[in-house]
């Protein structure tokens, strides 16, 4: 079955909601922890409408259907939904800062089919043509892998502190951008 990429609109967000908890809960339970996932709604898994209104979130379909997303941002967030921030995502200077690479989510039916890959290459295009030398990203440890395998390197290892005392272990991680 094939699928294609294309950006993101606003009308995609009752997707992404379906999409989001459904990845999480399969693809990240070898991870982290059932109460670690679920605290992690929020505050670093769900939707930024801020990346679908700068037009920097695609989503992949077959047959009608979101089975996958993902982009890059020219914002401050490293990572999070929009329900969970408080402040203004301010802009960031492609001179100085390094571009975000965010919210990567596949369907567990349609995982390691390279679809993670091409929204991954054409966010770097994208990213790459608006002036960034440089990219940043704090992947989960499940994401790990795909970023390490198409380039990046890894920064620091922390762990996003979540309510009920919980936290999550990423890696903040970065490459720089082949004009």
């Amino acid at each position: 079955m094939s699928w294609r990429l294309r950006t993101a609109d606003l009308d995609d967000v009752p997707s992404l909601e379906e999409l989001i908890p459904l990845s999480v809960r399969k693809l990240q339970s070898d991870y982290y922890s059932t109460a670690q996932m679920e605290a992690a709604f929020g505050p670093v898994f769900g939707v930024d409408r801020q990346l679908i209104a700068d037009g920097t979130y695609l989503v992949a379909e077959a047959d009608g259907r979101v089975i996958a997303c993902g982009g890059w941002s020219k914002r401050k967030s490293m990572f999070g939904g929009d329900a969970s921030r408080a402040a203004e995502d301010n802009l960031l200077d492609p001179a100085t800062d390094a571009a975000r690479v965010r919210a990567f989510f596949i369907h567990p039916d349609w995982a390691r089919r390279g679809i993670g890959r091409a929204i991954l290459a054409a966010s770097e295009k994208a990213i790459a043509a608006a002036g960034f030398a440089r990219i940043e990203l704090v992947a989960t440890l499940a994401g790990e892998p795909l970023y390490k395998a198409c380039g990046y390197s890894e920064i620091e290892r922390y762990e996003v502190a979540m309510s009920g005392g919980l936290a999550l272990p990423v890696v903040r991680m970065a490459k720089s951008v082949n004009p």
